[in-house]
Formats: C-alpha cells, sequence, structure tokens
C-alpha cells in the first residue's frame, strides 16, 4: 500500500501581510518519515524553514520520559526545523508559522499549543490582539486575525569572541565598523554590533566571505534610529545552512534580547528585522526563568499536498 499524501501549507510568520515576514512550509505528517525524505522535501520547498508536526498523545513514552511535569490537557505535537540542507536545533518563525496552521485550521480546540523538540518542551498560546475601533469596523477583518501568537523560547546566552577574527568578519560585512563581537553559546553564531541601525539596513553582505568566518551565521544588530517605533534592529545571514539571509528570525532575538535587554536596562522590546521581506517582533524577556516571549502574527499564502 502507497504512501499516503501529505498536507502542507507555506505561512509567512512575523507579518499580517502575503509576501512579507518569513516563509515556512508546514507539513502534518499522519505516519513516520525517514530523515532523508525530510531533508529531501525540504530541499524541495528551498525556503528558510520547512517544519514537520506529528500529533501526539499522552501515553506517549517519549513525551513522558523527556518531560518531567507530566500529563497535560493541552494538544501537543512533535516539532523538527529542516533548512534546504540540514535540520537544526530552534526555529521561532516556522514555530509560529505552525502555531497558526493548527489554531486557524481547526485542528486544535485550545488557545496553547506545547511542541516537543530538540530544544525541549516549547510552547504557543493565542493572544487577543489590541485593536482600534477603525480596525474591529475594517472590511474583510476575520476572526483569525485578531489574534497574536506568543511564543515561549529559551534565551541563547552570548559569550565573549576572540578578537583576532575581526578583519575577516569585518570584509565579510563589506567593511563595516564593528563597535561589539560576540557569539551564541547555542550555534556559535557570530553576534555583530553597527553603530546605527541604517548601518545595519544599508549592509552588502559579501556571502562567499561569511562562508569563510568562523562559526555558524552571522547576526548583525544595532540601535533603531529614535522616533522610528523600534527599539532595535537586526539582520541574520546563514548561507553555510542554504540561507544567505533569513527574512525575520525568531531564535536570533532570543540572543538579542538579552544583549539589548543589559544595554537598554529594559525587558520589553518591538524589534524590526531589516531584510529586504522585513517583520516585527514583540518581545519580553523573563530574567528570572531565562525564558524569551515572542508575538507575531502570520498569513497563509499557499497550500496542497505532497504525493510522495
Amino acid at each position: 500500500m502507497g504512501k499516503k499524501s501529505v498536507y502542507y501549507c507555506v505561512v509567512d510568520a512575523f507579518t499580517d501581510s502575503p509576501f512579507k515576514g518569513n516563509p515556512a512550509a508546514v507539513c502534518l505528517l499522519e505516519e513516520e518519515r525517514d530523515d532523508e525524505w525530510l531533508q529531501a522535501v525540504a530541499a524541495e520547498f528551498n525556503v528558510s524553514q520547512t517544519c514537520y508536526l506529528t500529533q501526539i498523545t499522552e501515553s506517549d513514552s517519549v513525551v513522558q520520559d523527556q518531560d518531567p511535569s507530566g500529563p497535560t490537557t493541552n494538544p501537543r505535537f512533535r516539532l523538527r526545523w529542516f533548512t534546504p540542507i540540514a535540520e537544526v536545533k530552534l526555529c521561532g518563525h516556522a514555530t509560529l508559522a505552525a502555531s497558526h496552521f493548527l489554531f486557524t485550521s481547526g485542528l486544535v480546540n485550545s488557545n496553547k499549543i506545547e511542541f516537543l523538540t530538540l530544544s525541549g518542551v516549547l510552547t504557543a498560546r493565542r493572544v487577543p490582539e489590541s485593536r482600534d475601533t477603525d480596525s474591529l469596523n475594517a472590511e474583510n477583518s476575520e476572526a483569525q486575525d485578531c489574534f497574536l501568537i506568543e511564543l515561549d523560547f529559551p534565551v541563547v546566552p552570548l559569550t565573549e569572541f576572540d578578537s583576532a577574527a575581526i578583519p575577516s568578519i569585518c570584509e565579510a560585512l563589506d567593511g563595516a565598523t564593528l563597535i561589539d563581537l560576540k557569539k551564541t553559546t547555542t550555534a556559535e553564531d557570530l553576534f555583530v554590533v553597527l553603530p546605527s541601525g541604517k548601518a545595519v539596513a544599508d549592509l552588502q553582505p559579501q556571502f562567499d566571505k561569511i562562508q569563510q568566518c568562523p562559526g555558524r551565521g552571522v547576526i548583525v544588530t544595532a540601535l533603531a534610529s529614535p522616533g522610528c517605533g523600534f527599539d532595535f534592529i537586526s539582520r541574520f545571514f546563514c548561507p553555510k545552512m542554504g540561507i544567505k539571509e533569513d527574512s525575520v528570525c525568531g531564535s536570533a532575538h532570543c540572543a538579542l534580547v538579552g544583549y539589548w535587554s543589559k544595554k537598554l536596562g529594559k525587558n520589553s522590546f518591538v524589534a524590526y528585522q531589516a531584510s529586504p521581506r522585513g517583520g516585527i517582533l514583540n518581545l519580553y524577556l523573563d530574567e528570572k526563568s531565562q525564558r524569551v516571549l515572542l508575538q507575531g502574527k502570520a498569513v497563509t499564502v499557499m497550500e496542497g499536498s505532497l504525493l510522495v
């Protein structure tokens, strides 16, 4: 008997407009598929992330073994993330995309979903969006558009980085002036601070030279310009993982929020990722628990079936 077809959708995350934010393919699996198939499908979609959802039950022994908190009444899904060339341990925008699909498809009857991932149990909550009278009366405003999705992710710590690499990193960033340089402790992404938001937005990365830099990818950030409505802006380049520039990277913001919290002395932020597609994130750092709450919207732009 042949394999069942697999439902998929493509969702633009961290935006309320189609063709903005960061696209992710979301696949709902009703039966197990091997890693070779998962990676091949991700390569076929060729977007920054393809994620795979598999519903799980309370009796699943793997879940009980990995989550000592015990049974839960929230719907649970296994969630894995793949770039076109490799699996990753954490991805914010694809988690937001998967959550949006589940909340809007009728597959879950709950305002909270739990995901079992390589980074532990992550949660997504549907939270009300504050809307003014004009918004409420706007044509074509549907109920599914009137909420934000809040992700609960772990903080990504930063550590110091060898300054001997500064010349090669500057060259890879088209001669940019570096104000600060660190690296993440999880994926060892370089964390580069530039003098201004304009410097981040105008940056012309040299991807062949970024390929030769230490670490996995390069997070570039700066304070946003006064009066623009954002606290800081960023971009993320990761050609080693098949992603020249990630349009909006939730996991990078798990490192960004800790850095800017110390610099600005606050815990709540509105951040902008200044990629060509652009994206907005509402962020809150819980210093005690070392967790980051990321809020955003998403839009489904296509759906279909995988036939192989």
